[in-house]
């Protein structure tokens, strides 16, 4: 699959924006060169990734409940995955490459946000 373009890389971040601007107490900085999203200034519960590492992924690396990120790497592994750093806590990759369900999205994004605060 190919590697998204910057208009459809910022588009992304936008919308992501728009999901975290939904949710009490949040906050966005950037953290380890990501963009990243705060519950209360605090608790990161997601971070957008471009190419980390040279890992040729666009993605979104963010909390998830228990048993979820083996659950969907296992059911989707070209869209989910383990990420580094954080994998071993639970946390969730999840690709933004081709077409990208923003409702799908947004409700993983809440799951994150849920799991933190």
């Amino acid at each position: 699959m190919a590697y998204p373009s910057s208009s459809a890389r910022s588009r992304a971040l936008e919308q992501l924006r728009a999901i975290r601007a939904t949710l009490p107490e949040t906050t966005e900085r950037p953290s380890h060169g990501a963009p990243s999203f705060f519950y209360k200034d605090k608790r990161c519960f997601l971070m957008l990734h471009d190419d980390h590492h040279g890992d040729g992924r666009f993605a979104i690396w963010c909390a998830a409940p228990a048993g979820a990120q083996e659950l969907l790497v296992q059911a989707d592994p070209e869209k989910f995955f383990r990420p580094p750093y954080v994998g071993h806590r639970g946390w969730l990759g999840v690709m933004l490459h081709g077409t990208v369900d923003w409702d799908e999205i947004a409700g993983i994004v809440e799951d994150a946000y849920a799991t933190v605060s």
